[in-house]
């Protein structure tokens, strides 16, 4: 009876399906990452990682490409998406207790004093993830990142940010004699200069 883990929490692979929307939805538009770099920003194994990018490639809110430009991209529907559509993409339909679950039937809903209770909670629950979208969470977290910067001082000079795709700003570095440090943020790279 004392057991942490409860039944009535996220999987690990929604959670970090809703972590995977929120930082791609802070990427411009149309500007794809890797996958390595998508599991180290969302801090996702990237085994785990690409089940779920399946899934999300298949709700329409993510779109991969193969190639030298290739990655994964949020979609328009990804960016609108609310949380309840990225959980259920990845889970199925959300629901608290078998007797809530549409069709299925329970012997003991019409006289049991906790049906209407599971059904206020899942109503409440349900209208909070509908009412979250994507686009909302990946402002709030650049809002966030943002602060954090600002309150980070470096001294003027050291830091250089280069955009154009992950491997021509890795081996410019490289040639440069320089060490590359992924910035979150998408494709760009931080050349750490040393005084």
């Amino acid at each position: 009876m004392g057991q942490s883990g409860s039944s009535m929490q996220l999987t690990r692979a929604a959670d970090y399906a809703v972590r995977v929307m929120i930082h791609l939805a802070t990427l411009p538009p149309q500007e794809r990452t890797l996958l390595p770099a998508l599991a180290h920003a969302t801090g996702t194994p990237e085994s785990f990682l690409s089940k779920i990018l399946q899934a999300l490639c298949r709700a329409g809110f993510v779109a991969s490409r193969r190639g030298q430009s290739g990655g994964f991209e949020i979609q328009a529907a990804g960016r609108e998406a609310s949380i309840r559509a990225v959980i259920e993409a990845i889970d199925g339909p959300i629901c608290l207790n078998i007797c809530l679950v549409s069709g299925a039937s329970c012997n003991r809903k019409s006289f049991c004093p906790a049906h209407p209770i599971w059904a206020k909670a899942q109503e409440a629950m349900l209208g909070v993830l509908n009412t979250a979208t994507v686009a909302e969470m990946a402002v709030q977290m650049a809002v966030s990142r943002k602060k954090g910067s600002a309150s980070q001082s470096e001294p003027s000079g050291q830091r250089e940010t280069r955009k154009g795709g992950d491997r021509p700003a890795r081996k410019r570095a490289s040639q440069e004699g320089r060490a590359p440090a992924f910035q979150s943020g998408g494709s760009e790279w931080l050349d750490i200069v040393a005084p």
